[in-house]
């Protein structure tokens, strides 16, 4: 286990939605460290509904990068499509001696932050637990793992399991952190595009067509992995079939209920990661290309204007 952090450390999180208000509202609640949120709108606190307890943790958040200053650690916890956005925020919470830990799904998170992030050192990181925001201040975590978070094992990784250390999230560091992110990219290019082509539910990845059409994709997915470093074997594919399937068949996905609620979604961190590493290896890709292009031909149509759904919200552990 790792030893917790001797000092107390600052921690700005940007972005407190179903990730971030979960990591948030767990650093507060340990209260080892000074922490603060930084999201559109300000809140008095959050409220974090946990298996075990409701957790009521006081935060102090920030709505205007303007009335930031330097910290030691940012938890960027946005859509990786909005990594741009919040540069203002990166540009005046970091300093070369600041540390982010990126909690974003898909690869290549030094690659995407690091240029914003006024020379932090930048931590990728996986993230495992299921989130679901139930409005602007209350959260709610489900465990799915063993462990909820997992990080490179080097000395930036174990600064971050040191720093979460005493609060409700399991952070692993691991040796082999780019076959852990391509393992779990496995699992987000089958469910996300295929729920929210078909607006259904997990339950669609059961029916023997799209059972087999996802076996096809993923195929295709672990030759890219393989060629990208991770290191699979032959049944990797109906093992992350399996994983799925595991899944309750009435949960949905964040890209799901993204395009319910009429809100852009992160296809290019999902299946344009797989294509655009497939053009680095010179790899067909076809099947990730056409879902990347429906995707985004349908992102660039939504505007926010919510679609009606029957049954109630339920996020799957896809971010």
């Amino acid at each position: 286990m790792t030893s917790p952090s001797p000092e107390r450390q600052s921690v700005a999180i940007l972005g407190l939605g179903s990730i971030g208000g979960i990591a948030a509202a767990t650093l507060a609640d340990a209260d080892r460290h000074d922490v603060i949120g930084c999201a559109r709108r300000p809140l008095d606190g959050l409220t974090l509904e946990t298996p075990e307890r409701t957790i009521k943790a006081p935060l102090r958040v920030l709505s205007d990068p303007a009335t930031a200053a330097p910290v030691d650690w940012v938890l960027l916890a946005t859509k990786a499509q909005d990594t741009e956005a919040v540069a203002p925020w990166l540009t005046r919470l970091c300093t070369p001696a600041t540390r982010v830990a990126v909690l974003q799904n898909g690869i290549g998170h030094v690659e995407r932050v690091a240029p914003l992030a006024n020379g932090a050192r930048v931590v990728p990181a996986i993230v495992y637990y299921n989130g679901e925001r139930l409005a602007a201040d209350r959260v709610r975590l489900r465990y799915v793992s063993d462990h909820e978070l997992a990080v490179p094992d080097d000395d930036d990784g174990r600064a971050f399991a040191a720093l979460m250390a005493g609060t409700a999230l399991r952070v692993r560091p691991s040796a082999d952190f780019v076959t852990l992110q391509w393992r779990k990219l496995l699992l987000n290019v089958v469910a996300n595009p295929i729920t929210a082509l078909t607006l259904q539910r997990q339950t669609v990845l059961r029916r023997p067509d799209i059972y087999a059409l996802g076996l096809d994709l993923l195929a295709e997915t672990v030759q890219v992995a393989r060629a990208d470093g991770a290191r699979f074997d032959a049944d990797e594919p109906a093992r992350a079939m399996d994983v799925l399937m595991t899944y309750g068949s009435e949960l949905g996905t964040s890209m799901y209920f993204d395009r319910l609620a009429g809100r852009r979604f992160e296809i290019d961190a999902l299946n344009g990661a797989v294509v655009a590493a497939g053009e680095r290896h010179g790899i067909p890709t076809p099947l990730n290309r056409m879902l990347l292009a429906l995707l985004r031909a349908i992102n660039d149509t939504q505007d926010g204007s919510a679609m009606p759904e029957r049954a109630p919200a339920a996020r799957a552990p896809d971010r």
